[in-house]
């Protein structure tokens, strides 16, 4: 899963959204540096990569993306899948996705210096442009994919990239809705054991 959905999948903690969402960015066992509920963020968004990666639905979206994106495929589902996170949004959340990304903000930046460096230097551009809120558009995970591949060693293949989502579209947002389901229910599980 990508930004949105580690910050959604945090039930509202707001330590715990800020360990989910750097989670890629704290490697090994630096996670003991942090607080308690930023550590617990951090763990639970390893838990939650893991269950993606090894998840057989995302697998099969997955496959289809390895023709130009090679091993870099499950990155590019990852922020598919925060698009359909997007555009299903009211399944999963009362509050609208633009208060919950300006809440989401809010605490990012509220711990703005305990956030890892590379956090840090993207994080007051995705603030400004607002990318969270852009991936429920299909123009906002092209330009997603542009920005991944202008700062990463990731394939720049966006408009192909974009081509395969239009493509197989209802099938990518089947697939999201039954493996982001059994998700939620990992993560619930997860969350009722951290003490706030």
């Amino acid at each position: 899963m990508n930004f949105l959905a580690h910050l959604y999948l945090s039930g509202n903690i707001p330590p715990v959204q800020v360990g989910n969402f750097i989670g890629d960015h704290v490697k090994g066992r630096d996670y003991e540096k942090y607080a308690p509920l930023i550590k617990q963020g951090i763990l639970l968004h390893r838990k939650i990569d893991h269950f993606t990666d090894t998840h057989l639905v995302v697998k099969q979206s997955t496959q289809r993306l390895k023709e130009r994106y090679g091993r870099y495929a499950g990155i590019v589902t990852d922020v598919f899948y925060d698009h359909f996170l997007g555009v299903n949004w009211d399944k999963y959340n009362d509050t609208s996705l633009n208060k919950f990304v300006s809440q989401s903000h809010k605490v990012l930046l509220r711990h703005y210096f305990s956030l890892p460096a590379s956090v840090k230097r993207f994080l007051p551009f995705m603030v400004k442009s607002r990318r969270l809120e852009t991936y429920a558009t299909k123009e906002g995970i092209k330009k997603s994919l542009e920005i991944m591949a202008n700062y990463s060693s990731l394939p720049d293949e966006a408009h192909w990239g974009l081509q395969q989502m239009e493509l197989h579209y209802e099938a990518f947002n089947e697939e999201f809705l039954t493996f982001f389901n059994e998700l939620r229910i990992m993560v619930d599980e997860e969350l009722s054991l951290i003490e706030t």
